[in-house]
């Protein structure tokens, strides 16, 4: 699949849903469906800096420099924001992984205007950091 449909299966399943409160559980049950870091994968290299809940992501290229993306928080909704975040990065390359506005989808699925300030700048920080990966 295309970046623009996997996009657009995502907004989807959120229209799918009813208000902000009923996607802010999906989202947390995305969350909870991430399989966990080990314990050696969570430390200060893997540690995103900005963020006031502690996140880590993993960020590999595989064999064909595809992002192989990994994460994990230890609050629910960043968690959900970390699943979000695999979702629209994992597996693309770093032409795919550059087109993607995660702000912009987190918009079209109608969380972007219900994040507080600490976890926008937050969630600022994962995508930050990401893009600096796909660009190394």
């Amino acid at each position: 699949m295309s970046v623009h449909d996997d996009i657009e299966t995502l907004v989807e399943e959120f229209d799918f849903l009813g208000d902000w409160e009923e996607r802010y559980r999906y989202l947390i049950e995305l969350g909870h469906a991430l399989p966990p870091l080990s314990p050696n994968e969570r430390n200060e290299a893997t540690k995103v800096k900005g963020c006031v809940s502690q996140v880590w992501l993993v960020l590999e290229h595989d064999a064909e420099n595809r992002l192989r993306l990994r994460g994990e928080s230890d609050a629910h909704i960043v968690k959900g924001l970390v699943a979000l975040l695999v979702r629209l990065y994992d597996g693309r390359s770093p032409q795919e992984a550059e087109a993607i506005d995660p702000k912009a989808v987190l918009g079209r699925i109608g969380l972007a205007e219900h994040l507080s300030p600490q976890r926008s700048n937050g969630l600022s920080s994962m995508v930050a950091r990401i893009q600096n990966a796909v660009q190394a």
